[in-house]
């Protein structure tokens, strides 16, 4: 299936009840409210120098946001997880690592354990990312191995997900999303214990980035994945990463089942940062 219409997509996507499946709703049917989550992924930057006072400046702009902020979580590399754990403590941007093993311990060089990942500070953990499935062969059986160790660990997995330019271009995006979705997520995924975040591969670190129409079409599939899995699973938040900067947060922000953001490079720099931070204020 290509990227096609929405309209053609409702349309094919109804369920029993003749309700659009793309609609999420709780026990009582009702629709859902999104508090919007923004995460930055540091990837494999950030040294004990710079990373806390960049974790610092990030803090202090969202606490002047007020209540109306929404949820900001820092993925900083492992090596000063715990320098950035000391300057956010207890304020109000959240701790995460950027991935973890399947396992909670065991001869693993090299790999940090959800636990681990738990008893420094962290909140949140992302797993699945496409540089992981990439550069290290993660199938979906791993991601979702490592998604049920994250939620053993009392951690909020954030799962990545997204198709390449050769599987866009050869009209099998919708096939790809809804593949590694169900082949991801563990059967206890729900909305206090999973965030989905899709990344169009193509359009990571590349400047490239999809339109409003084309990013709301998958996360209108996700939602409608997502709900048919169970209520509660249906109000699971789903982010778009890719090339997310200040200029384009707020555009993609406003397209409907887009529950935030996953900032890679725009997260290296404060104020670029918290511009994208602000477009998400509720």
């Amino acid at each position: 299936m290509g990227w096609g219409s929405l309209a053609t997509f409702e349309r094919q996507t109804v369920d029993v009840l003749g309700t659009p499946a793309v609609i999420a709703t709780g026990s009582t049917g009702e629709l859902m409210a999104h508090r919007r989550l923004i995460a930055g992924n540091w990837k494999m930057n950030g040294s004990l120098r710079d990373g806390p006072a960049l974790a610092e400046a990030v803090a202090q702009g969202v606490a002047a946001l007020g209540p109306r902020a929404p949820d900001v979580v820092l993925c900083p590399p492992a090596t000063i997880l715990a320098a950035v754990a000391a300057v956010l403590g207890q304020g109000p941007v959240a701790l995460g690592g950027q991935d973890c093993h399947d396992e909670a311990s065991g001869a693993h060089t090299g790999d940090i354990a959800a636990p681990m990942l738990a008893e420094i500070g962290c909140k949140y953990v992302i797993v699945g990312h496409s540089e992981r499935r990439q550069e290290h062969n993660e199938g979906d059986a791993r991601v979702r191995a490592k998604a049920k160790a994250a939620h053993g660990a009392g951690l909020i997995a954030i799962v990545c997900i997204g198709e390449t330019l050769a599987e866009r271009e050869s009209g099998r995006t919708f096939e790809v999303v809804r593949n590694q979705l169900a082949g991801s997520l563990p059967l206890d995924a729900g909305v206090s214990n999973t965030v989905v975040a899709y990344e169009p591969v193509w359009a990571i670190g590349t400047g490239r980035n999809a339109t409003a129409a084309q990013v709301g079409e998958v996360h209108a599939l996700i939602r409608s994945e997502l709900t048919r899995r169970a209520s509660d699973a249906g109000n699971v938040r789903i982010l778009y990463g890719g090339s997310v900067k200040a200029e384009n947060a707020r555009e993609l922000l406003a397209v409907d089942h887009v529950d935030g953001a996953l900032v890679g490079g725009a997260s290296l720099e404060a104020e670029e940062f918290l511009a994208i931070v602000r477009a998400g204020l509720s």
